[in-house]
């Protein structure tokens, strides 16, 4: 074990980052089996999937996560913390979603390791798509899959009428993502992150999107996750897509994953096969927040008919009544 690495074991459990601590041991165990140490390796690996171990139990045996990450003082009202329990492997997903998210994860389980060679992980994210494709609930995963508090950025909180506050409040933003460890989400991000030179912007908000650009070149030391979700993909600037680490597009499901998120958000409550492929159809062009809400509202009238069955008439209706609503929607759009 070099000095590097006993400073990187100290300096994590000085900040009582476990996962970074883990992760060292991880890359000391390799260092052992290059050089040949086979059993001292395998026992440090041993030692490391003890203690994963024993934390999941731990994190199953516990009722609600303590709050140990609230922001305070000026921070307060602008950036939402909580403790989502529901990881990646509870969403449908397309496969090339799926995979780079895996990555992302990857990298971050083993940041100490790639920082050992001069690397960093991934932690900047955008996530473009249509509205309730699954962006917001991406950012909930990844923090519940790495154990970290999500911080949601309220930017209805940010923007102020005074020239230079807005960026001043991005600031405290971003020194909070450098001081503490977490996955921060920017929803609606087209609004700062707007096309400049847009005949409709204005001086202020090319001076925000300027700040926003250079404060994502900052080094992040605590490897937080910033994911930055947006309907409007075409209006962003292009300068801000080499800032992020990992573009990933969300899509509409398809009818096949539409039965998939139909049939876990029904729970208990079950439906034939027969009926279930009957609904392929109603499915097609829902995005996975429309037939979820569908599905609540079938098992919703389930529960209070006193039935242990979906009524498929009403969840069809249901089905059709998102549909019609979207298409008018987007007639008037």
């Amino acid at each position: 074990m070099t000095i590097r690495h006993i400073l990187a074991l100290l300096d994590s459990h000085a900040e009582g980052d476990e996962e970074r601590l883990l992760s060292i041991a991880l890359s000391i165990a390799a260092n052992e089996a290059r050089a040949g140490h086979i059993d001292d390796a395998d026992a440090l690996k041993k030692a490391v999937q003890r203690v994963r171990a024993a934390r999941r139990g731990a994190a199953i045996s516990t009722a609600a996560p303590i709050p140990l990450a609230r922001p305070r003082g000026e921070l307060h009202g602008i950036i939402d913390s909580s403790y989502p329990k529901a990881n990646l492997s509870s969403m449908v997903l397309g496969t090339g979603t799926a995979e780079k998210l895996a990555r992302v994860v990857r990298q971050q389980e083993a940041r100490a390791m790639l920082r050992e060679h001069g690397q960093t992980p991934a932690s900047h994210l955008l996530l473009i798509g249509p509205p309730g494709t699954g962006k917001t609930m991406t950012s909930a995963a990844l923090a519940a899959e790495l154990r970290l508090p999500l911080f949601t950025i309220k930017l209805e909180s940010v923007f102020s009428r005074y020239m230079g506050e807005t960026a001043g409040k991005l600031r405290l933003v971003f020194d909070q993502v450098a001081a503490m460890r977490g996955v921060y989400l920017i929803d609606e991000f087209d609004a700062i992150g707007a096309r400049r030179g847009d005949p409709n912007d204005v001086g202020e908000m090319r001076r925000i999107l300027n700040s926003v650009l250079s404060f994502m070149e900052e080094p992040n030391s605590t490897d937080s996750i910033v994911v930055a979700a947006t309907n409007h993909v075409e209006i962003l600037d292009h300068a801000l897509a080499r800032r992020f680490d990992e573009v990933i597009e969300y899509n509409l499901p398809t009818a096949d994953e539409g039965v998939v998120i139909l049939k876990a958000r029904l729970g208990k409550f079950k439906l034939a096969a027969k009926v279930l492929k009957g609904l392929r159809e109603e499915l097609g062009g829902l995005s996975q927040g429309e037939i979820v809400r569908a599905a609540d509202s079938a098992v919703r009238e389930a529960i209070l008919d006193g039935r242990s069955e979906i009524a498929s008439d009403h969840l069809t209706t249901m089905l059709r009544d998102r549909k019609a609503f979207r298409d008018r929607f987007h007639s008037v759009s």
